[in-house]
C-alpha cells in the first residue's frame, strides 16, 4: 500500500510513518521544512517538501499521484493564532482533498479533534471537557483549551474542515477525533465510538488505530472519536464496519 501524509514530521504522523514502513508499506511525508526530512527517512518514510499554506492544488496532486490513500496529519499546533489555525486545520485539509482527487486518490483519513465544531463559541467548551484538559494538560488548559478563544478558533477550523469533507462524494472518508493527547506508551486498547465522552489517549494508540484504518475501507463515512479504552484496537477498528 503507498500512503502519503500531510504534515508529515508531526508526532502521530511519526510514529504512523514508522509503522507503515515496518509493515512493508510505501509511506511518504508532506514537511515544511526541509531540515525535518532525516527524521522522516530514520522512520522509513520519504519526505516530501511543500508548504500546505502556499501549495497549489497541482503540486499536491504530483506528491499523491499513485497513492492508496492520504492521511492529514497536520496542525497548526499551540501558541498559534486563528488565522494560522484557520490556513492549516481548515484550508490544508481541503487543499489536501483538492490534490487527492485531482489525483483520483479516493481513501482520505483526517486527524481532527474531539470536540470539533464549526460552530464552537470561544470560552464555549464543554465545562466537562475543560475540567478535564485543566486536569490532565495544566500548561494549556488554562489558556488553550479553557475559555481562549484560540481553542475556539481550532475547534471552528477543524469543525468546517470535517464538514466540507464529508460533502465531497469522490472521497471515501473517514474523521477520527481523538481525545487529549499524551506522549505516555500505547496501551493498544481503545474506546472508538461515534461518541465516546471526554478522555485523553497516548499518540501511540492515534497512530495504531490509522494504521488499521488504513486496512479498513469499511470505515470511509463515518466520524469517530477516540480516547483509552478496554477494546484491542485492531477489534475497536473492525468493530466500525
Amino acid at each position: 500500500m503507498r500512503i502519503v501524509i500531510a504534515g508529515g514530521h508531526g508526532r502521530v504522523a511519526l510514529l504512523l510513518e514508522r509503522i507503515l514502513a515496518e509493515r512493508g508499506d510505501s509511506v511518504a511525508g508532506i514537511i515544511r521544512k526541509p531540515e525535518q526530512a532525516d527524521d522522516l527517512i530514520a522512520v522509513g518514510a520519504q519526505p516530501f517538501v511543500a508548504d500546505l499554506a502556499t501549495a497549489s492544488v497541482e503540486r499536491i496532486a504530483e506528491l499523491v499521484q499513485d497513492a492508496d490513500a492520504v492521511v492529514f496529519a497536520a496542525a497548526a499546533g499551540a501558541g498559534t493564532g486563528t488565522e494560522r489555525k484557520e490556513l492549516v486545520d481548515r484550508d490544508a485539509a481541503l487543499l489536501l482533498a483538492d490534490g487527492a482527487e485531482a489525483a483520483g486518490v479516493r481513501r482520505y483519513l483526517v486527524v481532527s479533534s474531539l470536540g470539533a465544531d464549526p460552530q464552537a463559541v470561544d470560552g464555549a467548551v464543554d465545562p466537562e471537557f475543560r475540567a478535564y484538559l485543566r486536569q490532565h494538560d495544566p500548561n494549556n488548559g488554562q489558556d488553550e483549551h479553557g475559555s481562549s478563544p484560540l481553542f475556539g478558533a481550532y475547534l471552528r477550523a477543524k469543525g468546517a474542515a470535517d464538514e466540507a469533507l464529508r460533502a465531497r462524494e469522490t472521497l471515501d472518508l473517514t474523521i477520527l477525533r481523538p481525545g487529549l493527547l499524551n506522549d505516555d506508551k500505547g496501551t493498544g486498547k481503545v474506546l472508538l465510538a461515534p461518541a465516546t465522552g471526554v478522555g485523553s489517549v497516548p499518540r501511540e494508540d492515534v497512530a495504531a488505530v490509522l494504521a488499521a484504518l488504513l486496512d479498513t475501507p469499511g470505515a470511509a463515512g463515518q466520524t469517530v472519536e477516540l480516547i483509552s479504552g478496554e477494546t484491542p484496537v485492531a477489534q475497536a477498528v473492525a468493530a466500525l464496519v
